[in-house]
């Protein structure tokens, strides 16, 4: 199995979630070894996607390089991680990325639009050797040794249409297509009416993410699942992982988990060698990963 970008470049433009502004994204192929390499064409900033570059976690992830920032950049990554993608440029015009529908699904059809292409270098997988877990109070998020890729998820919310809401994804690139990528960022009206306040969440709307007030959820349409908001969580996850830098083979498990426990995470796994192995895939027993990612 061998390393991937994508055979030509494409691009889309969506609003950006906090300044409300058109966004411009385009992607561009890499060579093997590149990785995942965020661009500003505004400032002339590449940022690399490493953990260190990460400056802020609170609303969502964001990494920054010399004083300049690419906010949201979750939903993108998370599409990218599930596609198996190694090498990709991203480019942006602006402090973030278009936030689009909400959910990952625009990213996935982008993706296929530009079309997976192999290079000519092995690609590397890193497996999880050692129980690595990050707690907070109730909260956590842990990997562990696994032969597959398992995300289990669970939150807690005391609100009438989301209580306690649990989701196991076994991953394929597949499975994530169907069962989380259409699965929408949400949020709850008096946030957004704060986030205003402070001039943030200028671009959110109903377009964009699920709204619930005190009892019920605002959009017409409804919800795209009945579990959709457990689902998201594991969508942020993906993406969120993916600033190990490569894809990984363990199980991945959380409790109320967030933007900064991943991070954590991130950090506390790449902190001790023992924790991992980075493998190269030339053999025939990699024949599973491949059809993870066909």
């Amino acid at each position: 199995m061998y390393q991937s970008t994508i055979k030509k470049s494409v691009e889309l433009i969506g609003i950006g979630l906090h300044k409300g502004s058109p966004v411009k994204l385009r992607i561009e192929p890499l060579e093997s070894n590149s990785g995942i390499v965020f661009y500003r064409s505004d400032v002339d900033v590449a940022i690399p996607l490493i953990p260190e570059n990460v400056v802020d976690t609170k609303m969502a992830t964001v990494i920054g390089k010399d004083g300049f920032v690419i906010s949201t950049i979750e939903h993108m990554l998370s599409a990218v991680y599930a596609y198996g993608i190694d090498n990709l440029k991203i480019i942006v015009d602006a402090d973030e990325v278009p936030v689009m529908d909400g959910s990952s699904a625009s990213f996935c059809m982008l993706l296929d639009e530009a079309e997976l292409v192999e290079l000519d270098q092995p690609k590397k997988i890193m497996r999880i050797k050692k129980d690595v877990i990050i707690q907070e109070g109730e909260k956590y998020v842990k990997l562990s040794p696994s032969e597959n890729l398992k995300y289990d998820f669970t939150i807690k919310f005391p609100h009438p249409v989301i209580k306690q809401q649990e989701y196991t994804l076994h991953f394929t690139k597949q499975s994530y297509k169907e069962e989380i990528s259409r699965a929408r960022t949400f949020g709850f009206l008096h946030e957004v009416q704060y986030l205003r306040s402070k001039g943030l969440a200028l671009g959110g709307s109903l377009e964009n993410a699920v709204v619930l007030d005190d009892k019920k959820v605002l959009n017409a349409e409804g919800l795209r699942y009945s579990d959709e908001f457990v689902r998201h969580k594991i969508l942020d996850a993906i993406g969120d992982m993916s600033l190990i830098g490569m894809n990984f083979i363990g199980n991945y498990e959380a409790m109320a988990g967030s933007h900064d426990l991943n991070h954590k995470l991130t950090l506390e796994l790449l902190e001790n060698p023992e924790n991992y192995e980075v493998i190269e895939l030339v053999d025939e027993k990699t024949m599973e990963l491949e059809k993870a990612y066909a």
